[in-house]
């Protein structure tokens, strides 16, 4: 229900004679930053992964998604060959990402950066300025056929094998994740519901 009220304020769902709703006219997108080491492998894997679940959900105007790296060490590298190929089979597209590393101007951009490990989450709490208030959270929080897993591993020392567990992770969790983001962005879109009789908001 939440979703396609949030599609029908967004233009995308009405009536034949409808117009679409200017997006401008609502709250500025959700900016959600996806975060690993280097940019090659899980965080390009997990921007294109939610990119997709977002685009199902008719959101991808509403909710913006980028990919970094705590580290520099394969900036404007595209992701690994292997994550591009993996990705592919599974229909997402990932082969035009470059990779870069995190900026401080990423704590005020993004309104989330989401860890695929607990080195990555405890690198950006330590990292974030004081001043801004970007929310970070481990992307594995999100999930649900795996919720016992608590990290995306990182495959870039294994084979094919681990590319595609890094999918099945993700396309978990970001299946989650994209549906809390949902219901984050109608909470700022929606009405509040008018207060019982008798009662007033606090």
């Amino acid at each position: 229900m939440i979703v396609k009220r949030l599609r029908r304020w967004a233009g995308l769902e009405g009536s034949a004679d409808s117009q679409p709703a200017n997006a401008s006219a609502g709250p500025p997108p959700l900016r959600v930053l996806m975060v690993c080491t280097g940019n090659i492998c899980r965080s390009p894997t997990a921007e294109g992964v939610l990119r997709a679940k977002l685009q199902q959900l008719g959101l991808q105007g509403r909710i913006e998604v980028d990919s970094a790296g705590t580290h520099g060490y394969h900036t404007s590298e595209p992701p690994d060959p292997r994550a591009i190929k993996h990705a592919a089979q599974r229909g997402y597209d990932i082969a035009r990402l470059k990779a870069r590393p995190i900026g401080n101007e990423d704590f005020a951009r993004f309104d989330w950066l989401v860890a695929m490990d607990e080195g990555h989450l405890n690198w950006l709490q330590k990292r974030q300025p004081p001043d801004t208030q970007a929310r970070t959270a481990l992307l594995m929080t999100y999930a649900r056929r795996h919720a016992d897993v608590p990290e995306v591993p990182d495959p870039y020392y294994g084979g094919a094998a681990g590319f595609e567990h890094v999918l099945d992770l993700v396309e978990d969790a970001c299946e989650g994740l994209a549906a809390h983001l949902a219901s984050q962005l109608a909470a700022q879109v929606l009405p509040q519901p008018a207060p019982a009789e008798g009662q007033g908001y606090t």
